[in-house]
């Protein structure tokens, strides 16, 4: 069975501008691990244009900086769906557009065999959130108070209790913290 992972990078005030963090070696190096040890990303239309805008270019056009590389091909060749009401295709080629809402398609993905299934985007990961589907959080909080950014999670509507399962400290002072969903 599949293990569910939200995996995003977020500043001390839970902003969520992907401009804010500190993308450092170190950290490409962990999520290029990460998501080698993952079958599928799930991204919303807007975090997936992001991506899709600068990652695709520097797998054809390499920076020379190795963690930078590494972590374009290992996102370059990782199945991606994205959840759009509006796009009609998709130029990048390991990425489809869902066919099944959001729930069907996570249900679905949960309950085959194969490796983690990451959610990438902060509206993806706050509509799970809402409907219980998550089972591990991976929240990389970097030392950064960000002035703009959407903030991760909105109108709960009931508390969500985690556990903290470990942690993680990188030496430009980002920590990403493991948590694990508590059945509800």
């Amino acid at each position: 069975m599949a293990k569910i992972v939200a995996a995003l990078n977020i500043a001390l005030n839970g902003s969520c501008d992907h401009t804010a963090g500190i993308a450092d070696e170190e950290l490409h190096h962990h999520y290029t691990e990460t998501i080698r040890g993952s079958d599928i990303i799930l991204y919303g239309r807007t975090t997936y244009q992001l991506m899709e805008d600068y990652w695709p270019a520097l797998v054809k056009n390499p920076s020379g900086e190795k963690s930078m590389d590494e972590f374009a091909i290992a996102l370059h060749r990782i199945q991606k769906v994205v959840f759009s009401r509006t796009l009609k295709s998709l130029d990048w080629e390991s990425a489809v557009l869902a066919r099944k809402s959001l729930e069907e398609e996570v249900l679905s993905l949960k309950h085959q065999p194969g490796k983690d299934v990451l959610i990438g985007s902060p509206s993806l990961i706050n509509e799970l959130t809402q409907l219980g589907l998550i089972d591990e959080y991976q929240l990389c909080i970097h030392p950064v108070i960000a002035p703009n950014g959407l903030l991760l999670f909105k109108n709960i509507p009931q508390q969500r209790v985690l556990k903290l399962t470990k942690t993680k400290t990188f030496k430009a002072g980002q920590v990403i913290h493991y948590y694990e969903r508590i059945n509800d």
